[in-house]
């Protein structure tokens, strides 16, 4: 899997949850979501604040910092002020564990 880094045992992600993971200096959200493992930047854009600490709803994350809301299939964010994009990254799952690349 050339590109791919190994991250974290895919028991630390289980259905409907999400955390975040240092991969090569960067902060990445890993969330699982019907079966599908979504990677994209871990800290919000606004404040910095970690998005793992926030409440996931489908493909929605809702930053616990100031409610900010992240689309994990487009990187996209939703506040009362224009957001940067958080960057994507092509998550799989081989053998137990969890592979990450940045898009």
């Amino acid at each position: 899997m050339e590109g791919y880094v190994k991250s974290v045992s895919a028991s630390n992600v289980p259905e409907g949850s999400m955390m975040t993971v240092e991969v090569e200096g960067e902060q990445v959200l890993l969330a699982r979501v019907d079966g599908k493992y979504y990677g994209m930047g871990g800290l919000c854009t606004h404040e910095q604040w970690d998005l793992s600490e926030g409440v996931l709803e489908g493909t929605t994350v809702t930053c616990a910092g100031h409610g900010s809301m992240w689309d994990l299939k487009t990187g996209k964010g939703e506040f009362d002020e224009p957001l940067d994009s958080e960057p994507l990254y092509d998550v799989k799952e081989e053998d137990g564990f969890i592979y990450v690349k940045k898009l």
